[in-house]
């Protein structure tokens, strides 16, 4: 069954724990192109296009030929933004790939996209990595627990699963890479922030609070979400050796 799979990059400005990040340079180029270049050889897609609320991204956007919409300023998510650009573009398929993952391949959009194909009541999809030794008690690294079924179970920041008697485990991180119908979109956009999200300021589990299913994908693919200078460097470390 073919799909129409919009990519959408949600590009705002003002970032709190880097600011201006998306327009940071990376080897010679703003990080915006990277996401877009590297986006657009996923073969799943049918479009891909990047949503901001900034003119100076729109007019980066423009030098680099990349297409690119003007959005409400006033958005509390990536999820919300790409829940506007829906509104006006239809699609199968909605992908949510975040202006902050310079290093995103065809491998992540294939496993973002695949449930969909698999079983069509499929509502919202993302990605999960075996956690490094680092990442586990890191709270800007999200963790994920999940069922025999690749459904998520929780999103937290805390080292979930706890390993009460020693016995070993493997944590999962979470990587903010998103697939969703439309239906799917319009119900985030109409709730508010439940208290788990409140608690963990984890937009996702607005899904969960509200019984909507997230099926959770394992990839061996790593990337880096850029929020600090140091994850900047590292970034461009890996692309600067072809990574």
């Amino acid at each position: 069954m073919a799909l129409t799979v919009l990519a959408v990059i949600p590009a705002r400005l003002a970032s709190t724990r880097l600011p201006r990040k998306v327009l940071r340079e990376l080897a010679g180029r703003p990080m915006v192109a990277w996401v877009y270049e590297r986006t657009r050889r996923a073969p799943h897609l049918t479009d891909v296009l990047v949503a901001t609320d900034s003119d100076e991204v729109i007019a980066a956007c423009r030098w680099f030929g990349i297409p690119a919409v003007l959005t409400a300023a006033q958005h509390r998510s990536g999820t919300d933004r790409v829940w506007e650009v829906a509104q006006g573009r239809d699609a199968d398929v909605y992908v949510n790939i975040q202006g902050d993952e310079p290093l995103i391949t065809p491998g992540h959009v294939a496993r973002l996209v695949q449930p969909f194909l698999d079983a069509p009541d499929t509502q919202v999809t993302t990605l999960r990595i075996r956690a490094t030794a680092q990442e586990v008690p890191n709270p800007n690294a999200v963790k994920v627990v999940c069922g025999a079924d690749d459904r998520a179970l929780y999103f937290s920041r805390f080292p979930l699963p706890y390993d009460r008697d020693g016995a070993g485990r493997t944590v999962y991180k979470h990587i903010g890479l998103y697939g969703y119908r439309r239906a799917a979109l319009d119900l985030f956009h109409a709730l508010e922030p439940g208290p788990l999200e409140r608690a963990e300021s984890l937009e996702q589990l607005r899904f969960l609070e509200h019984g909507v299913p997230i099926v959770a994908r394992e990839t061996t693919e790593p990337t880096v979400g850029v929020d600090t200078e140091e994850d900047l460097r590292a970034a461009e470390a890996r692309l600067m050796d072809g990574g």
